[in-house]
């Protein structure tokens, strides 16, 4: 379970969790145009690579929106139920754009980017325990303008998936699931550094005064990790670090250390030769029914209950069917 300690812990999350990017929709058009509908997958992505378009999204919490896009745009939507997307000009009456199960990006190959408005939407594929773990960190919307001086690397890479998705090039099914990857990352560091997250991961990925303590953990997540020496790492006294974690994370450092344990239990338990001893010892436990009882109090369930339904869930999360963009 031993990990290079230089590697952050951002990057870890996503070799952990299998983050994966696919882009499920697109559209150019001339003219007015609305487009939308209800939401089966749990993360969208929507880009804009030309024109301009408003964005409203409905889910727990109630609405958001209308968000004005503009070329370079992007909008993560976590866990909403319905969406709505309003663009072009003109008086003639607005076409409604129904999004096509399967879509064919080729499609896109005769978009004026002068003229037309061009969108394309993807998804975030990830397991349930990556699933839970994104939900908890996001806002139900996060906006990533083009206009931020920080976020060029984000409309550089919305123009690259266009580019893939339009081109018909070869390996471009490949560069598509990689750029919308990278897109993922992109708006997630413009969240941390722009604005304010709630209490929690992605937080407490962003204070780099306890990245130190943050990186050792993830590195060796089955070692018997004292306060003084995360504290020590830190460069702080017990005290403020204790405290200076929980403000970020929103629980104590070893009770996070903890439910980190246990999403890799999680993405350890999809393998069905993985052994519950041995995985237990893995990480950190003294006998499989100490790992067994912290894995049900924070989970949920026992392991091996977990394990029996991790398949269904993992391939119900990643074959849900699009139903817009």
């Amino acid at each position: 379970m031993s990990h290079n300690p230089a590697v952050d812990a951002l990057s870890d999350m996503f070799d952990r969790i299998e983050v994966e990017g696919v882009m499920t929709g697109g559209f150019a058009v001339r003219g007015p145009w609305t487009s939308g509908g209800e939401l089966t997958r749990p993360f969208k992505l929507i880009a804009l690579v030309a024109g301009t378009a408003d964005v409203w999204a409905d889910g727990p919490g109630g609405p958001i929106g209308p968000i004005d896009l503009m070329p370079g745009d992007v909008v993560l939507l976590s866990y909403r139920t319905h969406l709505r997307i309003r663009g072009g000009s003109g008086t003639t009456e607005s076409a409604s754009l129904i999004p096509e199960t399967n879509f064919d990006a080729t499609s896109l190959a005769t978009a004026d980017l002068d003229r037309d408005d061009v969108l394309i939407g993807g998804a975030i594929r990830v397991g349930p325990a990556g699933s839970e773990l994104l939900r908890n960190a996001l806002p139900g919307m996060v906006h990533v303008a083009a206009t931020r001086s920080t976020s060029s690397r984000s409309s550089e890479l919305v123009r690259q998936l266009f580019e893939e998705a339009s081109g018909s090039r070869v390996g471009s099914a490949f560069a598509i699931r990689q750029n919308a990857q990278l897109l993922l990352l992109e708006v997630l560091r413009a969240h941390l550094e722009h604005d304010q997250p709630a209490m929690g991961w992605l937080r407490l990925l962003g204070d780099e005064s306890l990245a130190p303590a943050l990186r050792r953990m993830h590195a060796e997540p089955g070692r018997s990790w004292g306060l003084e020496e995360l504290a020590t790492a830190a460069g702080m006294s017990r005290t403020i670090f204790a405290e200076r974690f929980r403000r970020a994370a929103g629980e104590p450092p070893l009770t996070y250390l903890t439910r980190w344990r246990m999403v890799l239990a999680q993405r350890a338990l999809e393998d069905p030769d993985v052994r519950i001893g041995a995985l237990a010892a893995q990480l950190g436990y003294a006998s499989d029914s100490a790992f067994s009882n912290a894995f049900k109090r924070i989970v949920g369930e026992a392991p091996l209950h977990y394990r029996r339904h991790a398949g269904d869930m993992h391939r119900a999360t990643s074959s849900s069917a699009p139903s817009s963009l």
